[in-house]
């Protein structure tokens, strides 16, 4: 999956996750500030690799890679900037109302 932000001085960057847990750690159309967002982040491509791990052998060297990009792009601001969350393709599925699955 990927995952659109938009950093502190409107620079825009995509970022790659082997595995749709990022959607468990940020929210399309959210606010953070770049420690918590950086936290988040690196958290559910932590969990990313470790999925790719339990299931191939061996860790995602693509999601340690958009770790240390993301660990590059964030030193340029401080802490409690905001980084906004543009997007997540693909989204997760929507899941049927109750009334819908009737």
């Amino acid at each position: 999956m990927t995952f659109t932000v938009r950093w502190p001085d409107g620079s825009v960057e995509d970022c790659y996750s082997p595995s749709l847990v990022v959607h468990d750690h940020l929210a399309v159309g959210r606010t953070y500030a770049v420690d918590d967002f950086l936290d988040r982040s690196l958290t559910a491509l932590a969990a990313a690799s470790e999925r790719v791990r339990a299931r191939f052998g061996f860790a995602c060297t693509s999601a340690i890679a958009t770790a240390e990009q993301l660990r590059a792009s964030s030193a340029a601001y401080g802490p409690g900037q905001l980084v906004t969350v543009l997007a997540m393709h693909p989204p997760l599925p929507l899941t049927p109302s109750p009334q819908e699955s009737r």
